[in-house]
């Protein structure tokens, strides 16, 4: 499997809408998180590599899966990682990056929602320039510095994430900050505008998560 260039792993959770897919990268390799599967294939989308516990997935899904070609990573129903950072860790072994999730949401599982929110921000995984698309938002960490390119009046939050994130700049924003500090639990940074089409946000010391919402 060819081990360079972008990636789009679909997670489990919610049916995604079918505008999604104009948003995949071309030539990217697609990963399913388990039942991610089944959101590819609403999808129409062809998926090279399968990977979790296989405790959610439609069998139907995964053997037409397997005859077209996907391979499959099986991993053990008791494990210490759930099926999205499975397949952020096969992305991570293969050198592929920009990485794209899609899904992950399904509001029975709160715990789940909360969980892939929070494991996008992990340090371990800033090599793979992660954006996630879920629940018709764009959410992406910030370690460092991050472009944005939106509608003017969009909203987009800042959200700092596993200690405070200091020096937080930005530019193209209705209420800017300048070299400023997010607590996190503060909603300072909730519900800020494009006031243009881009806007771009740094941050010295700590991550950020940034939430983009269309206002349309």
């Amino acid at each position: 499997m060819e081990s360079s260039g972008p990636a789009v792993i679909f997670a489990g959770g919610d049916p995604v809408p079918d505008s999604v897919e104009a948003l995949l990268p071309r030539a990217a390799l697609v990963v399913a998180a388990d039942s991610g599967l089944d959101v590819a294939r609403r999808l129409g989308v062809a998926v090279d590599l399968v990977v979790g516990d296989f405790d959610s997935a439609d069998p139907a899904s995964v053997a037409a899966a397997v005859a077209a070609g996907a391979h499959l990573e099986r991993h053990p129903v008791a494990k210490d990682a759930t099926d999205l950072e499975l397949a952020l860790e096969a992305v991570l072994r293969l050198g592929r990056s920009p990485v794209l999730v899609v899904g992950g949401a399904g509001w029975d599982r709160l715990d789940h929602l909360l969980a892939n929110a929070l494991l996008l921000t992990s340090p371990r995984y800033e090599p793979l320039r992660l954006r996630w698309l879920v629940k018709g938002a764009e959410v992406a960490p910030v370690h460092g510095h991050l472009d944005i390119e939106a509608a003017p009046g969009d909203l987009v939050t800042l959200l700092a994430v596993g200690g405070p994130a200091a020096g937080v700049t930005t530019a193209g924003l209705r209420w800017p900050l300048a070299g400023e500090t997010l607590a996190p639990g503060s909603t300072r940074g909730v519900s800020n505008e494009m006031k243009g089409s881009s806007a771009s946000i740094s941050v010295a010391e700590g991550v950020l998560l940034a939430v983009h919402i269309g206002s349309e």
